[in-house]
């Protein structure tokens, strides 16, 4: 796909101000681009009380201004659009995708900045014929508590934000301090590699950990191990290859790594422990704030996968299973041990 190209005057419409939505956008627009924040009413309100900061593990912590943040919960905003960046959770794809072909322009361009493999073609189906691209976010946001002005997005660990080829100019467009942005060549590689990554939401959501501190306990390592030796059996039946991010081991050897003794993990996984301490997952917040969490666009990507495929995903299974109970529970994150998986 070759489209027109895009240039740094753009206007970029951001269809989804939460945590993603909100950091991509707030480094956009501190950089000098024309931002439009489509948010829910409770960010909008938020967002014109405070502004919002933005700030990362580089150490830099900035702030945009009220008066400089231009949000709406208005979705008629997405026909300022030459480009809208779809950050919703995997769940609300549908829905944000008939926003898209109610309101936005016919030739704007459309990005899936979201979890999972497949937003992209689910956007596509409703939107024609608008532009969609896949898009991959490598970092982790820690949001700031309910009723925290400004409102605080704390990019918690690092990475490049990779989006599909074919549209020039986009991924300079895109690319701002805090938010590097590069287009990839193999970004449904891309988005399998980051999905057997994701496949630790769960854990870190169940186990009630930081991040870090859960990578750092070899019993939860040897979980996220098995997840993702029965993920990586389903793509090599399938024909599937995931792509490694940029700097990061072979995907085929994760799991080897994940069960190394903890000294040598640390040693060689420094990349992957390079995370803030107060970092959890977008599944952890979606089970204290008792919302429909991202498990079938993750786990459940794998076993559809495995189904069609003929293989096991025993653990796969027992962790979106759990997940789910926790979800009807609606009592937060239930704090499982390692041996839950078992």
């Amino acid at each position: 796909m070759e489209t027109r190209k895009i240039g740094k005057d753009a206007h970029i419409v951001v269809a989804g101000a939460g945590g993603i939505g909100c950091y991509v956008s707030g480094c956009l627009a501190l950089a000098g681009r024309k931002v439009t924040f489509l948010a829910r009413p409770r960010i909008e309100q938020a967002l014109r009380e405070g502004g919002l900061r933005i700030s990362n593990l580089d150490g830099h912590d900035r702030l945009l201004a009220p008066d400089a943040v231009d949000a709406s919960a208005d979705p008629t905003v997405l026909a300022k659009g030459d480009v809208v960046l779809v950050t919703v959770k995997s769940g609300a794809t549908e829905e944000m995708g008939k926003l898209v072909a109610a309101h936005a322009r016919p030739d704007a361009i459309v990005v899936s900045l979201q979890n999972g493999v497949d937003n992209a073609d689910r956007i596509k189906a409703l939107t024609a014929p608008r532009p969609v691209l896949a898009g991959m976010v490598p970092f982790n946001v820690v949001q700031s508590d309910d009723g925290e002005r400004p409102l605080h997005m704390h990019r918690a660990s690092e990475g490049t934000v990779l989006i599909g080829p074919g549209v020039p100019g986009l991924a300079e467009l895109l690319s701002a301090e805090g938010c590097a942005a590069a287009a990839h060549a193999d970004i449904a590689g891309v988005l399998w590699g980051k999905l057997l990554f994701n496949l630790n939401n769960a854990l870190v959501a169940l186990a009630d950990l930081p991040l870090a501190a859960e990578l750092a306990d070899r019993r939860w390592r040897f979980v996220l191990a098995r997840q993702m030796g029965e993920a990586l059996t389903a793509m090599k039946a399938s024909g599937i290859r995931p792509v490694a991010a940029a700097g990061g081991a072979p995907p085929a050897l994760l799991p080897s790594i994940l069960r190394l003794p903890d000294w040598l993990f640390a040693l060689l996984a420094r990349r992957m422990l390079a995370i803030d301490g107060k970092a959890r997952s977008s599944m952890w917040d979606d089970l204290q704030r008792g919302r429909p969490t991202e498990i079938d666009a993750l786990q459940g990507a794998v076993l559809r996968l495995a189904k069609r495929a003929g293989t096991a995903a025993p653990t796969i299974e027992r962790t979106a299973a759990l997940v789910r109970a926790a979800e009807r529970a609606g009592s937060g994150a239930p704090r499982l041990a390692p041996d839950a998986f078992d």
